[in-house]
């Protein structure tokens, strides 16, 4: 499987998901609206294979592995 690479306000938003924020906390921290939080993790979940924003972390650290071989 080719590996997409992230933006990086994907990588950022991703980093903030995994810590446990929500699409607001997000929104502001990186002072953004919701609406495009919520589409960078329509595609941050579709270039890691996450089926929802709970299979996240798992996808990230599958593809983090996948990445260092």
């Amino acid at each position: 499987m080719a590996v997409r690479r992230l933006t990086e306000t994907e990588a950022r938003v991703a980093r903030l998901v995994a810590a446990g924020f929500r699409d607001d906390e997000v929104a502001q921290a990186l002072d953004l609206s919701r609406k495009t939080i919520e589409w960078h993790l329509t595609r941050l979940c579709w270039k890691v294979g996450a089926h929802s924003r709970s299979d996240l972390p798992q996808a990230l650290a599958t593809r983090t592995k996948e990445e260092e071989r």
